[in-house]
């Protein structure tokens, strides 16, 4: 078995957490993945993967072994990407994670990178900020669109190309449907907002600690009627129930179909929160990430988000 193999075993098996899953992934039986461990740590004379009845996680050897084979796997991708490129066609896959909150963005930006470059397939993920984050430090994510202000990494400063700012808006049903789509109603204060039975993402997401923040500072510590990981889960909440919820603009775009209801801006705190682009500080970009990065700096681009994610920016 090459070295190139196993290594990009063992990369799999630190992303997946699991033995069976990882040889899945990799389209190979979970023997075999078990064998190329044990060849790798043959060859290094060190013991790389932690002993058990399960997957327990790399020793210390194991961890510096494993960002060695990162690089090597994104380095192979290069090249692959490079030598079958035509000049200014760049190809390959690319890997995008965004936060929930932003996926509305993402779609229409990875729509816009294929069209411009055909031969670039986006693949579009959503993840949360820690899944953001160790997407990036471990290579397995490309680009990263959230929350810049929170965006960390081990060892290096993220680059980052900043693209709107998102501020917040009270979902609510309507008193009668509108003739077309959502409406715009006036603002409305967080601290009455808080007296409403709301649906609410999970702790465990950034935006809720931004909210939740929000109403601290209103005065008004918020306890949800309804607690979920699903964005599409909240509008459709609105929709069916009596509960009403916290989105930001680029989400309130993405709803805007549903006549049902109504958008307030929330005032008092003005809460507003950068979103960006971010990629690894120190990794060489491959020619479909320069691409995207190309995109994501082009002054339509950047107007068609002020419009489309911005909604009523100050």
């Amino acid at each position: 078995m090459n070295m190139l193999a196993s290594m990009r075993y063992l990369v799999a098996l630190s992303e997946h957490g699991h033995f069976g899953r990882a040889a899945q992934a990799c389209h190979i039986t979970q023997p075999a993945l078990s064998n190329a461990m044990k060849a790798l740590e043959e060859e290094f004379g060190v013991v790389i993967v932690k002993r058990g009845r399960n997957y327990a996680g790399l020793t210390p050897e194991g961890e510096r072994v494993l960002a060695t084979a990162q690089r090597m796997v994104r380095e192979h991708i290069l090249l692959q990407q490079e030598l079958g490129a035509e000049a200014h066609r760049p190809r390959g896959t690319l890997r995008i994670g965004a936060v929930p909150t932003a996926m509305p963005v993402l779609s229409r930006f990875a729509a816009r990178l294929q069209a411009r470059h055909p031969g670039i397939v986006p693949v579009a993920l959503s993840m949360s900020s820690g899944e953001l984050e160790a997407g990036l430090e471990s290579l397995s994510l490309d680009l990263a669109l959230g929350y810049t202000e929170r965006m960390k990494l081990q060892g290096t400063t993220p680059r980052c190309w900043p693209q709107y700012t998102e501020h917040y808006f009270l979902l609510r049903r309507a008193a009668r449907p509108h003739e077309r789509e959502l409406q715009f109603g006036p603002p409305v204060e967080w601290r009455e907002a808080g007296a409403l039975p709301l649906a609410m993402l999970t702790p465990d997401m950034h935006n809720r600690t931004i909210i939740d923040s929000a109403f601290v500072t209103a005065g008004v510590p918020v306890k949800p009627a309804i607690e979920t990981n699903s964005i599409l889960m909240l509008a459709l909440g609105v929709v069916a129930g009596e509960v009403c919820t916290v989105m930001p603009g680029a989400l309130v775009g993405a709803v805007r179909g549903y006549r049902e209801l109504e958008a307030l801006p929330l005032v008092s705190p003005e809460v507003r929160t950068p979103i960006g682009f971010m990629a690894h500080g120190t990794v060489r970009p491959s020619r479909a990430l320069e691409a995207a990065l190309e995109l994501a700096q082009d002054p339509d681009w950047r107007k068609h988000v002020a419009a489309n994610a911005g909604l009523l920016t100050s």
